[in-house]
């Protein structure tokens, strides 16, 4: 229990505890960092998507035979909208103004009911919007979904239909990162808390040793003895100050001795004298 109580494990646990404390701190802004790249990432790469798909779109729109209609645009994209899906990797859903499915790259037989409507909130969402864009999060089947919603408009502007892009946001590579980059970190603290037992060891070692020596010399301290002054090297400012002040000390019991046993000589030479007076006026008291 006293091992517990000395400065000694106080000063070992105090830089173990601040080596771990800076470790989970950085763990953890660590993962943050990383969430926050993976979120701008999947942002940015949807963004870079879309504006290719509607370039693509455009080119289309600008070449075709059909009249550039709203009613004909599942007509206009009946086997483009796949060869868009099989270059960008994406689905392509086109809705018309108020909200109906007009095209999918998806098979018909595999097409969700609840996607053959655009989202009336999305729908709200878009024509609100001051930039014509509307991006959504949500996860669905264990799968984090970020959904964009924007124009499609002819060569005057005019919006035609509603392009839909629906961008799973993998994560593997960029958990796969962290967790490579935690289990480098994670090998390189274990390693850091190594070293630093070892040295948070000999460091409290040295910086109690002269405590100790300065407290084994004043449990010997006596008054009835000549004590020894502490004489101990490379050692601190505060410790320093600690033996200057005992060995001052020893010196003002040495003079207080000194005066003690002085002054204690100085009565037995009175009390001497006066016994020898007295022997001497005794004999003398008849006469």
């Amino acid at each position: 229990m006293t091992f517990y109580r000395s400065l000694r494990f106080r000063i070992f646990s105090a830089m173990l505890l601040l080596l771990l404390g800076a470790s989970v701190l950085i763990a953890i802004v660590t993962i943050y960092q990383y969430r926050e790249e993976a979120e701008d990432y999947h942002k940015e790469r949807l963004s870079r998507k879309e504006e290719n798909i509607r370039k693509n779109i455009d080119f289309v729109l600008k070449n075709t035979t059909y009249p550039v209609e709203t009613d004909q645009i599942p007509l206009i994209f009946k086997e483009k909208i796949y060869e868009l899906k099989a270059i960008h990797n994406l689905e392509i859903y086109l809705y018309g103004l108020s909200g109906n499915l007009l095209k999918s790259s998806k098979a018909s037989f595999i097409i969700d009911t609840s996607a053959t409507r655009m989202k009336q909130y999305a729908l709200d969402a878009l024509k609100k919007s001051a930039t014509k864009n509307f991006t959504e999060e949500f996860e669905e089947n264990g799968l984090e979904y970020r959904s964009s919603y924007t124009y499609i408009t002819d060569a005057h502007f005019k919006p035609l239909a509603i392009l839909n892009l629906p961008y799973i946001e993998d994560d593997g590579f960029i958990k796969k990162e962290l967790k490579e980059n935690l289990s480098r970190l994670g090998l390189a603290y274990f390693f850091m808390l190594l070293i630093a037992v070892v040295l948070a060891y000999f460091l409290s070692k040295y910086i109690t040793r002269s405590l100790n020596e300065v407290s084994e010399k004043i449990t010997e301290t006596r008054l009835n003895k000549r004590n020894k002054k502490i004489t101990i090297k490379d050692t601190s400012e505060e410790i320093s100050t600690l033996v200057n002040a005992y060995n001052g000390m020893i010196d003002e019991l040495e003079n207080s001795a000194a005066q003690l046993a002085a002054s204690e000589r100085e009565a037995a030479w009175r009390e001497m004298a006066k016994q020898v007076a007295h022997e001497i006026k005794n004999p003398l008291t008849p006469m």
